[in-house]
């Protein structure tokens, strides 16, 4: 460390946060190292950073993070709205004009706060409150998340996830999109593609008896390939990869986890998990069947990523 005004070497004089502090043999002043701006001036070092979103994407609260780190659950939260809006920016920058064959799409149910029928009077119309859905646009055979949209299971949101659904694809390439049986999706994807073959998946579920528990799964009665417009091919109208994408987010996420307290207490903290899970799992999480990453697979990287170059 050189002195601002001697222009002298300084001696060490002890540390403060972590971070060693000088002082000038001439004039007496004290001088502190330059703080790393990775982390947008804040005071936690980039190697804790990486251990809280490694655990946090990994399935534990930020209440456990909180207990194994030391770390105060503010710092992490506001560590996950910091990076999750760099991921939200990457993706979006980094994942467009994709060519593409078999896209699947689906939604993933969650909630901010309380649940929908829990909702005051006053609360009815608030957005941020209530029932989440994580729209997700995944590429088959990469298994890719091509585009993702957190709102609501409406007309208009549906129509925005479709939105960056074509920002992220080629619209002159043809492929073919599968979908359950939302009905809003057969208007959006007819507005924002012309030349793709489009189907539904409708499922048919049995009536639930009086010896299954509240919470058991509803018992799939049918399958009924629907094609929409185009020509689908029958045996690629299917979403059980996205699906199965699905379960991943269950299981690496707490929020998304059922009948704990671990949902999420803000619509902004629930974005921003996203937005890093997704990074995440397109460039830094090895796929078993594919053996490499989506990224890898898809031709937009040549390695895996760390969480020091997602950071960075």
């Amino acid at each position: 460390m050189t002195c601002h005004n001697c222009r002298t070497e300084c001696r060490k004089f002890g540390k403060r946060g972590n971070r060693q502090r000088y002082q000038c043999n001439q004039c007496r002043k004290v001088f502190t190292d330059a703080r790393d701006n990775t982390l947008d001036g804040m005071y936690l070092s980039v190697e804790k950073a990486e251990t809280i979103l490694k655990l946090l994407l990994e399935g534990n609260s930020v209440s456990s993070v909180e207990r194994l780190t030391e770390i105060h659950h503010t710092t992490i939260l506001k560590l996950l709205v910091l990076v999750g809006e760099r991921c939200e920016r990457f993706l979006s920058e980094k994942i467009r004009n994709m060519r593409v064959k078999d896209v699947e799409a689906d939604e993933l149910w969650c909630f901010v706060q309380k649940k929908e029928g829990h909702k005051r009077a006053d609360e009815a119309g608030v957005e941020t409150i209530g029932d989440a859905y994580t729209f997700v646009g995944i590429e088959r055979n990469t298994k890719l998340v091509l585009a993702w949209h957190l709102g609501r299971r409406t007309k208009v949101h549906t129509m925005l996830f479709m939105q960056k659904l074509r920002n992220a694809v080629n619209p002159q390439h043809w492929f073919q999109l599968t979908a359950d049986g939302f009905p809003p999706y057969v208007p959006a994807v007819a507005y924002y593609f012309a030349n793709i073959d489009f189907a539904q998946l409708i499922k048919v579920y049995r009536a639930s008896s009086d010896q299954e528990q509240r919470y058991s799964p509803g018992e799939v009665a049918e399958c009924i390939p629907t094609p929409v417009f185009g020509n689908p091919r029958p045996e690629k109208i299917c979403t059980s990869h996205v699906e199965r994408a699905n379960l991943s987010m269950r299981m690496h996420m707490r929020r998304f986890t059922r009948l704990t307290n671990g949902f999420s207490k803000k619509w902004a903290n629930l974005n921003a998990m996203l937005a890093l899970y997704f990074a995440w799992y397109n460039f830094a999480r090895v796929h078993r069947t594919l053996r490499v990453t989506p990224a890898m697979a898809a031709g937009i990287a040549d390695h895996v990523w760390t969480l020091a170059e997602l950071l960075a």
